[in-house]
């Protein structure tokens, strides 16, 4: 457990920002909690009472997030992830409720963005020195690239009835691009069952805020400058939040530069090859963190005027798309989008 003092820095792209002193303060005391998960950092923000059991509270956080591990973790060969994973093409698997619920999750990315988002991206990813099969930086061949794309496809998932998979094709899950969302949805329904309705949560930069600060407002979290050069605390954006989750891809500090061209680690599931636009951040604001974190990957994938279009056809969904041509900065947003900027 870790008390908090200053500006809470939230992963590469997201971080809270602190009310001024001065206010007044409400009957309720302000709590962090903080640790380590999913190869990264979380950190927990809430209101309650004095005599909150905090021990108790960080026992139980402790316990959703070895389970969320053992369910989608790729590095722990018995995680249901890497059981899928092995899972001979055709045979059927019954999977835990939340594996079965993240894959429609996914299942519903992978449609409306057409691809754009596909959990199956892995051998790809580690063709090009991204995955968790490092390799050296190099640009790998048509044949190769080939071969890659014919091992992805989430299309070839299906989804039977009572929680029951089966996969058509040898496909290796990776699931980065949404679990954390996922692992922030469970956190913030773990508090709302304890009976604390003020939480902000955060993994790795995507986060959730239910209810209002110390002050009775939104949260207010900030959305760090899309740039290799800063220092992730130089802002871009303020957004305030209540009852809404907030995710942000991007690509401007994972990637590697060969001969005068930047490849970055942000792959096209269509093409096989890293994408190649002006795009550099994308940050999506949705009902739940599961669904933002994999579109917030999507629409680094597409097109900003087609993600755009994509995004202002959903109920209940707002993004922010940056893009720097010639060193510049310029922001696209959804049409609702400015209603949550701090004035």
């Amino acid at each position: 457990m870790k008390f908090m003092k200053s500006i809470l820095v939230y992963g590469i792209f997201l971080f809270l920002v602190l009310p001024p002193r001065g206010f007044a303060f409400q009957s309720k005391t302000e709590y962090t909690l903080s640790g380590q998960t999913m190869g990264t950092f979380y950190t927990i923000k809430f209101l309650a009472g004095k005599n909150e059991d905090l021990g108790s509270l960080q026992t139980r956080v402790d316990m959703c997030l070895r389970d969320i591990n053992k369910t989608f973790s790729m590095f722990d060969p018995e995680s249901r992830l890497s059981l899928f994973n092995r899972q001979e093409m055709g045979a059927e698997m019954k999977v835990p409720s939340d594996f079965y619920a993240v894959l429609s999750t996914g299942q519903r990315l992978y449609q409306i963005t057409h691809g754009a988002w596909d959990g199956t991206v892995k051998p790809l990813v580690d063709l090009w020195g991204f995955g968790t099969k490092k390799t050296e930086n190099r640009i790998p061949g048509p044949e190769e690239i080939r071969l890659a794309l014919s091992r992805t496809g989430f299309h070839h998932i299906r989804f039977l009835e009572n929680h029951t998979l089966a996969k058509d094709a040898d496909l290796t899950l990776d699931l980065s691009s949404i679990a954390k969302g996922y692992g922030v949805d469970a956190l913030a329904s773990l508090f709302r069952a304890s009976g604390i309705g003020d939480v902000l949560v955060e993994i790795g930069g995507e986060l959730y805020a239910a209810g209002t600060n110390k002050k009775g407002e939104p949260w207010s979290v900030g959305i760090s400058r899309p740039d290799k050069d800063n220092s992730k605390q130089d802002l871009y954006q303020i957004v305030r939040l209540s009852n809404q989750a907030i995710a942000t891809s991007g690509n401007y500090r994972n990637f590697f530069e060969m001969n005068g061209k930047t490849y970055s680690h942000i792959i096209n599931p269509k093409t096989g090859f890293p994408v190649d636009h002006h795009i550099v951040s994308a940050s999506v604001i949705a009902k739940d963190c599961t669904f933002a974190d994999g579109l917030a990957t999507a629409l680094m994938v597409m097109p900003a005027e087609e993600g755009l279009n994509l995004v202002n056809g959903l109920e209940d969904t707002e993004c922010l798309i940056v893009e720097k041509k010639e060193g510049v900065l310029e922001s696209h947003m959804s049409e609702h989008f400015h209603r949550f900027l701090a004035q």
